[in-house]
């Protein structure tokens, strides 16, 4: 049986906008591979590797994929690399087939029962967060919207008690990708204490109909056997895309199944709060936007100049710094995100150790490092604000991006 267009449609898409996933990538190759596109599941598989040269699964995987292609030379380098690191011991996949065969009805039930149970895999057992709130730098405004919807009431249930309101609903974090997004939600879950589920794209989606819908259901399951809990799904327009732009019956059913579950149809969902973060708010389906989904949607913008001055403080951390004046870095970074200013932390390092290198000696990290990087670096927001640009103008009847809107108007970017 081989895997539905359309997951691996979505799969090709989530990986253009976030490639340096490699849960992500992986699975794509996977899916590939076991759809007879062995050429393009190599190029995939190159791709990760030279994010990660080292990775065992994608050298396994680069080494199937070169044998299914007819090319042995490379299969067999792959495959000496990928003994080399494991000892010569094969990489579990789960619900993998052998090399060169598809798996058919009886190898998927073969797969299945060799495995663990595929409903109660380890990565959805609860974890319980170290963050607390004062960790996240800025985001005055979505802090208190968490604190309105979901942490005050949570630690105060006799008010819920008093206003007949029970602890449901959810919470749609949006904005450009590196500005934190999943750093506040795991935040949240470790201010109140709460279990914690993290939920990627390749969590849900599998190959074989009728398991997606599943995987959801006992994800639901779980975050209500282990209330209070935070479900936070990753990418949500790549699990909840608008059913309009779905070509198979596939995708709609996963959408279909998300709206029941946070619905609780057949189980109440008191005590579980889902958040829910997307770089594309224009892509989730609407009808996982109305009152008691995701009734509640949050901008999480690049950080503000004392966010930023914490982040950098934060990442240059216990390493050598002399003469690196942060307020005023801070003020000379407007438009970058988190993981913007991470980078360039580190690629001040990165020049500071060159030169100690060459000189045989360590030096602090110093201001000409950060003007050297700072004349390298862009802000990676700015291409996401040309995205956002249209939907603001022409897309915002409800005033969802009413908020954007402002922020844009203020900075020229309308």
């Amino acid at each position: 049986m081989r895997p539905d267009p359309e997951l691996v449609s979505a799969l090709r898409s989530a990986v253009e906008r976030d490639p340096d996933s490699v849960p992500l990538r992986l699975h794509l190759a996977g899916m590939l591979l076991a759809a007879g596109a062995a050429a393009e599941a190599l190029q995939q598989y190159a791709a990760l590797l030279g994010r990660d040269p080292a990775n065992p699964e994608a050298l396994r995987g680069a080494q199937r994929a070169s044998e299914a292609a007819g090319d042995t030379a490379r299969a067999d380098g792959y495959g000496r690399l990928a003994d080399a690191l494991t000892g010569g011991q094969p990489v579990a996949r789960e619900g993998a087939a052998p090399s060169g065969q598809e798996p058919g009805a009886e190898g998927r039930e073969a797969a299945l029962t060799a495995a663990p149970d595929p409903l109660k895999p380890a990565w959805w057992d609860a974890e319980f967060p170290t963050l607390r709130l004062e960790d996240v730098g800025g985001m005055e405004d979505v802090k208190r919207r968490l604190n309105v919807a979901f942490i005050g009431p949570l630690r105060n249930p006799e008010v819920l008690r008093a206003y007949g309101k029970v602890l449901r609903g959810g919470l749609l974090l949006y904005g450009p990708p590196g500005c934190g997004k999943t750093f506040i939600a795991r935040a949240t879950a470790g201010e109140i204490g709460a279990r914690f589920l993290s939920v990627g794209l390749n969590d849900v989606l599998s190959m074989w109909l009728g398991e997606s819908e599943r995987h959801l259901h006992e994800l639901f399951e779980s975050a209500r056997r282990n209330a209070p809990c935070v479900l936070f799904f990753d990418e949500l327009d790549a699990i909840g895309q608008r059913r309009a732009l779905a070509r198979h019956s596939a995708g709609r059913n996963v959408v279909n199944q998300l709206l029941a579950e946070m619905d609780g149809v057949e189980a109440g969902n008191d005590g579980v709060f889902v958040l829910g973060a997307t770089n594309h708010p224009w892509d989730v389906d609407p009808a996982l936007l109305r009152p008691g989904r995701f009734d509640r949607i949050a901008l999480v913008l690049p950080p503000d100049p004392p966010a930023r001055e914490a982040i950098l403080v934060h990442h240059l951390g216990s390493r050598p710094v002399s003469g690196v004046d942060v307020a005023r870095l801070a003020a000379r970074t407007d438009g970058f995100s988190g993981a913007d200013l991470a980078h360039l932390c580190e690629t001040a390092v990165e020049y500071a150790v060159e030169e100690s290198l060459a000189k045989g000696g360590v030096r602090s990290i110093d201001g000409r490092d950060f003007e050297r990087a700072l004349g390298e670096l862009r802000p990676s927001t700015r291409p996401w604000f040309d995205t956002a640009r249209n939907f603001v103008l022409f897309a915002n009847d409800g005033g969802t991006y009413d908020e954007l809107q402002a922020y844009m108007r203020a900075r020229k970017l309308l």
